[in-house]
C-alpha cells in the first residue's frame, strides 16, 4: 500500500461501503419504478372492467325498464345509475375510491335501448402516483389518467320480450 506521510493507508471495508451505496441508489428508484407501474396498471384494469360492466349493466338495466313501461328519460336514468354502481365496483375492487373516476354513456340510436343499437361507456381513471407528497403539486403531475370504451349491444330479442308464441 502507499504512504502517505509515512502512514499506511487502509483501502479496507470501502469496497462494502461502496457497494451498499450504489445499491441503495439503484434499487430505490427501481423499487419506485415498479410500484408506479403496478398502480398505474392496477388503474387500466379497473377503467377496462368498469367501462365493461357499466356498458353491460346500463343496457340490461336499461331494457328492462323499457320493457317495464318506463319512458325513455327514465330508462337512460336507471342505465346511469347503475353504470355508477358497476364503476365504483370495478375501482374498489382494484383499490381505487370513487372519486377518481368518470363515467360517460352514449348511444348509437335515439331511441337509446332499441334494438341493434349499442351503449357505450367512456370510463376515465386518475390514478394516484404512491409516495408522491403534495409540496411537488405544481413541479409534478401527481397522477396519471387512464381511460376505456366498452360498447355493448342490445340484441334484438329485447323487443321480442313481451311477445307470447
Amino acid at each position: 500500500m502507499a504512504r502517505a506521510g509515512g502512514r499506511r493507508l487502509k483501502d479496507e471495508g470501502s469496497a462494502t461501503l461502496e457497494f451498499i451505496a450504489l445499491t441503495l441508489l439503484l434499487l430505490v428508484p427501481l423499487l419506485y419504478l415498479v410500484v408506479a407501474v403496478g398502480r398505474v396498471q392496477a388503474g387500466t384494469f379497473a377503467a377496462q372492467a368498469s367501462a365493461r360492466d357499466a356498458a353491460r349493466g346500463a343496457v340490461v338495466e336499461g331494457v328492462a325498464a323499457v320493457e317495464d313501461g318506463k319512458s325513455a328519460a327514465d330508462a337512460r336514468a336507471a342505465a346511469e345509475r347503475f353504470a355508477r354502481a358497476a364503476n365504483d365496483v370495478a375501482l374498489a375492487d382494484f383499490g381505487l375510491g370513487p372519486s377518481t373516476s368518470t363515467i360517460a354513456l352514449a348511444c348509437t340510436a335515439d331511441p337509446c335501448f332499441a334494438p341493434g343499437s349499442e351503449v357505450i361507456a367512456h370510463v376515465a381513471v386518475s390514478v394516484p402516483l404512491p409516495g408522491m407528497p403534495a409540496f411537488l403539486r405544481g413541479a409534478l403531475p401527481l397522477a396519471v389518467t387512464v381511460t376505456a370504451d366498452a360498447a355493448s349491444p342490445v340484441d334484438g330479442l329485447a323487443a321480442d320480450a313481451g311477445a307470447g308464441p
